[in-house]
């Protein structure tokens, strides 16, 4: 039986339901939400995991839904409903992709698809811990593009709904603590404060999540040696420009992209997301903040080259 149809049909629902919610985006607020659930009694729980599962699916914003989940809810419910719901709208929308919508979840998903997969069938779930983490893509769109990998669909809801929670627990307590002072609750003062300390511990995860992807440090000798085998490395020079021909000269085989423009250059090197990336400055320390922002970036094999272009002289190897 020819399905090509039905998944015609169900794709041009789907277009037409995020258009319809986009459209309609700004008439989503905080205070309808809340009169839905309280309009559905003691099923107001579930009406509300629905609306965020649709909402996720629909493109909507998700953080109206959790700032509101923790007002309704409190901070431990609303953790729980606003991270259920969006669990399963995420689930939904991988599977859409998965199985009817995959041409169109690649057209909008374009190369970065590319380091999707890859990530995936290198690192398995753990890839899929570390986007959620950090955030690499949009959430709603991340949820289908992951739908076109090889994840199997319980490691995938296994580990968002596990790493997702760390920005669930900050936001929907936001949102209560938000609840809190408008109504004048008590300790309205030590609340905010925590609210803010969440936050704070959330932004600071894609820091902490890109020092452990680092890799061990490269000692020079190793470095010389995998040239010399002619293995395919990205071999980084960080340096100035003045410094990359200055006295300390450069190894023939490297790319010099200044660790200032670094971030604003990443598609030059975009091949190398998924291959050894080895950096190299004249010492350490500007060569490990590169690596820290590459892997921040998903690049997932960035090693430093330990003692730089500094060691590489002494030991004298050849420079141009």
């Amino acid at each position: 039986m020819n399905n090509k149809p039905i998944r015609i049909l169900v794709l041009a629902i789907l277009l037409a339901a995020i258009a319809v919610a986009i459209i309609y985006r700004d008439a989503f607020d905080a205070a309808a939400l809340e009169q839905w659930v309280q309009d559905a009694g003691s099923a107001g729980p579930i009406v509300f995991m629905l609306i965020y599962a649709l909402a996720t699916v629909f493109f909507l914003p998700g953080s109206v839904l959790t700032l509101a989940g923790g007002a309704i809810f409190g901070p431990v419910l609303g953790t729980f409903y606003n991270l259920t719901g969006a669990t399963i709208g995420a689930t939904i929308a991988f599977i859409i992709a998965r199985y009817i919508a995959s041409e169109w979840v690649e057209q909008k998903t374009g190369g970065r698809l590319k380091q999707l997969k890859e990530g995936v069938e290198g690192e398995g779930w753990r890839f899929v811990a570390f986007v959620r983490l950090v955030p690499l893509f949009p959430f709603n769109l991340l949820n289908y593009a992951l739908g076109l990998t090889r994840i199997k669909l319980s490691h995938y809801i296994i580990a968002s709904y596990i790493c997702m929670l760390p920005g669930a627990i900050a936001y929907t307590y936001l949102g209560y603590a938000g609840r809190e002072a408008v109504a004048g609750g008590e300790g309205m003062i030590q609340k905010g404060l925590l609210a803010l300390a969440l936050l704070a511990v959330v932004a600071f995860l894609p820091r902490l999540i890109g020092r452990l992807r680092q890799k061990p440090m490269v000692s020079i000798t190793e470095l010389k040696t995998r040239l010399d085998n002619d293995q395919d490395i990205l071999l980084l020079d960080v340096r100035s420009a003045e410094d990359y021909t200055g006295e300390q000269g450069h190894i023939a085989a490297s790319t010099n992209i200044p660790l200032e423009n670094l971030s604003k250059r990443l598609a030059e090197i975009s091949d190398y997301e998924e291959k050894p990336v080895i950096i190299v400055c004249r010492t350490d320390k500007r060569s490990s903040k590169a690596a820290q922002l590459l892997a921040q970036e998903g690049f997932a094999d960035v090693h430093v080259a330990k003692g730089g272009m500094t060691d590489w002289n002494q030991l004298g190897y050849p420079v141009d």
